[in-house]
């Protein structure tokens, strides 16, 4: 089958990938990081694709991957990337699947935050004589998982680790996640040095009673562009920095004009007494996530867009169905139709997480301009 040539031939809704978009995205951290003499891990997470991989190798100043699923360990393994982090606590049914990857070749680390975990991960690594290499999650900002680095869950972690031969202590690791909740340039940055003062924190402390703690990760896309300093830290995550999205614009990160990724969708009928202009994008095709729901300015499921990145009369997906969305002006109900949109119109709509909306779709159609250049495909699934 022929791949169409122009964003106007393609069928709705479908997901749109900027490549000048991705490629600035890409060497804007890459550069950043390099600037500051650290290392980038970037999260596969956001696009689960090894030909954005590849972009993001080119881009440079790039360590090894991190995953949130052993589907995305085996994908990229299987696509020849074998420094991969698994940077979401095991659960001990996964163990075997960790094994099987491990003696295929690949160098997995994987992360855990309690005793228990550890204990149970250090016995299986011993009765089936393989070594975990493993990192202690750190919870550096009240978020969400991990053990306080200051506190003695982390030394008796480490020491059950370092004291078992089915397990090696690697380092630790954080996730800034509440700098998703920052929208200027002075709390991103105080958060930024919190997340890394208390991860070098606590790998001192386990340095100082003579524990190993070669590896100090730390990330979020926030805070990777927002740090100043890494001394103390080897290596940097983050993952929607590639595509951004409209949670990092709130966030104060990125511009619209910076988001890569777009939903094009087409116009389907019209409420005129209601305002309302109807697409067959709906949440099913943008997801359900309403993180801009939280910030300054609610985008609703989406910002209506340009194909350079300028809102569209101001409209939102105000409400969404599985098939339909509904657009209308973000700032009120009701909606001015603009005179280019038409039945069978398309629009294309800038999303709340890239993340989330990407996960709709097994594809991408790569866009330079107007023009289709490329289909990529992507995984989904666990």
């Amino acid at each position: 089958m022929q791949l169409p040539t122009l964003v106007s031939n393609l069928p709705t809704p479908c997901l749109l990938l900027d490549i000048n978009k991705l490629e600035a995205n890409i060497k804007h951290l890459s550069e950043h990081i390099g600037a500051l003499g650290g290392a980038l891990r970037p999260h596969v997470k956001t696009h689960k694709s090894i030909d954005v991989m590849r972009k993001v190798i080119e881009g440079g100043n790039t360590e090894g991957i991190t995953v949130s699923t052993l589907k995305e360990a085996d994908y990229f393994f299987e696509n020849g990337v074998t420094d991969i982090l698994y940077a979401v606590s095991i659960s001990p049914d996964k163990l075997s699947h960790v094994q099987h990857l491990m003696m295929a070749g690949c160098d997995l680390k994987i992360i855990l935050d309690n005793i228990d975990v550890a204990k149970l991960v250090a016995s299986y690594g011993e009765r089936n004589g393989i070594c975990f290499k493993v990192l202690i999650e750190l919870d550096t900002d009240n978020h969400r998982s991990g053990v306080d680095p200051e506190g003695d869950e982390l030394i008796e972690i480490a020491a059950i680790i370092d004291g078992s031969k089915g397990t090696s202590m690697l380092g630790v690791m954080t996730h800034a996640g509440e700098s998703y909740h920052c929208n200027t340039p002075e709390s991103l940055l105080e958060i930024s040095h919190l997340e890394r003062d208390r991860s070098v924190l606590a790998a001192d402390r386990l340095k100082d009673v003579k524990l190993p703690c070669p590896v100090v990760s730390i990330g979020s896309t926030p805070t990777a562009l927002s740090i100043d300093d890494l001394k103390g830290i080897t290596e940097v995550r983050a993952g929607v920095y590639t595509f951004f999205d409209l949670v990092m614009a709130g966030v104060g990160v990125c511009q619209h004009k910076d988001i890569a990724l777009s939903v094009l969708a087409s116009v389907i009928g019209f409420q005129h007494a209601k305002g309302w202009i109807i697409t067959d994008g709906g949440w099913m095709a943008l997801s359900r996530d309403r993180g801009t729901s939280s910030q300054t300015i609610d985008y609703g499921y989406g910002l209506v867009s340009t194909i350079d990145g300028h809102a569209v009369n101001n409209l939102i997906v105000r409400q969404a169905n599985q098939e339909h969305g509904i657009l209308s002006n973000l700032t009120t109900v009701n909606s001015v139709r603009p005179a280019t949109l038409n039945i069978g119109s398309h629009v294309q709509v800038l999303p709340n997480h890239a993340c989330s909306t990407a996960s709709q779709y097994s594809k991408y159609y790569v866009v330079d301009g107007d023009h289709v250049i490329a289909e990529w495909d992507r995984i989904n699934g666990w």
